[in-house]
C-alpha cells in the first residue's frame, strides 16, 4: 500500500511538472526561458536525486531517499532553477546574484527538513537539533550535490571543502553542525565506504548529537 501510494505521488508530481512545462512553453513563450535549460535542469535534478537515493539506502533511510527534494518539481522552484541553470553550480546562487533573492530557495528550505535552514527559529535561544534521519539525509544531500556539480573532478575531500566554504555560514544547532563536519572529515580521511552505512551514522550521531561529545 505504501509503495503504491509513493508510485502514484511520484507519477502525479511528474505529470504536474510536465503540464506546467508545456504551459510555460505555449503561453509564456520560449523567449523567457530556453527549452534546453528546462531539459538540462530536469536531468540534473534526477541525477542528483538518484545519488541521494543511493546514499540514503546505504545509510538505512531509504524512504528519505525516495522522498528527497520532491518540491523541486513545484512551479516556483522548477522554473526559477531552469531559468538560472548553470550546470556547475546552483541556479539559486545565480538567481540571488541577479535578483537579490531566490523565491525557489525560500520555498525549498521551508518544505525540506534535511536543510539546516529549515530548523532556524529566531525566537529560540538555540536552533532545534536536527533529528537523526534528517541529519543523515542532509549529509547524503550535500555529498550528492558536490558529486553532481563537480562531475569527474570530484574527490572525497570536496564535500568538506564546500562545507568549510559555504555550509558553516549557517548559524545552525551546534551539535547538528558538528555532526555534519565530523562526517565530512571522516569522508575526506577514510573514504565513502567508511561513512555511508547505518552503523557509522548511528554511532556518530549518538556520540555528537545525543551524548554531546
Amino acid at each position: 500500500m505504501i509503495v503504491r501510494r509513493f508510485i502514484f505521488s511520484v507519477l502525479l508530481t511528474f505529470f504536474r511538472a510536465w503540464c506546467i512545462i508545456f504551459m510555460e512553453i505555449c503561453f509564456v513563450g520560449v523567449c523567457s526561458m530556453k527549452f534546453g535549460n528546462i531539459m538540462r535542469h530536469l536531468s540534473l535534478v534526477i541525477r542528483h536525486k538518484n545519488k541521494v537515493l543511493v546514499h540514503c539506502a546505504k545509510c538505512g533511510i531509504l524512504w528519505r531517499g525516495l522522498m528527497h527534494d520532491m518540491s523541486k518539481f513545484s512551479p516556483v522552484e522548477f522554473f526559477e532553477s531552469a531559468r538560472y541553470y548553470q550546470g556547475n553550480y546552483s541556479p539559486i546562487v545565480a538567481c540571488r546574484r541577479e535578483r537579490g533573492r531566490s523565491l525557489a530557495w525560500l520555498h525549498h528550505k521551508g518544505r525540506n527538513r534535511h536543510h539546516i535552514e529549515y530548523w532556524l527559529d529566531p525566537e529560540c535561544k538555540e536552533p532545534p537539533m536536527m533529528p537523526y534521519k534528517f541529519a543523515v539525509e542532509c549529509v547524503c544531500d550535500k555529498l550528492a550535490a558536490t558529486k553532481t556539480y563537480r562531475g569527474r573532478d570530484y574527490k572525497p575531500e570536496d564535500a568538506l571543502a564546500h562545507w568549510e566554504r559555504s555550509g558553516k555560514k549557517v548559524d545552525g544547532n551546534p551539535r547538528t553542525m558538528k555532526f555534519v563536519e565530523v562526517v565530512f572529515r571522516d569522508l575526506a580521511e577514510h573514504g565513502e565506504k567508511y561513512i555511508l552505512n547505518k552503523k557509522y551514522m548511528k554511532a556518530t550521531y549518538k556520540r555528537i548529537c545525543l551524548d554531546g561529545e
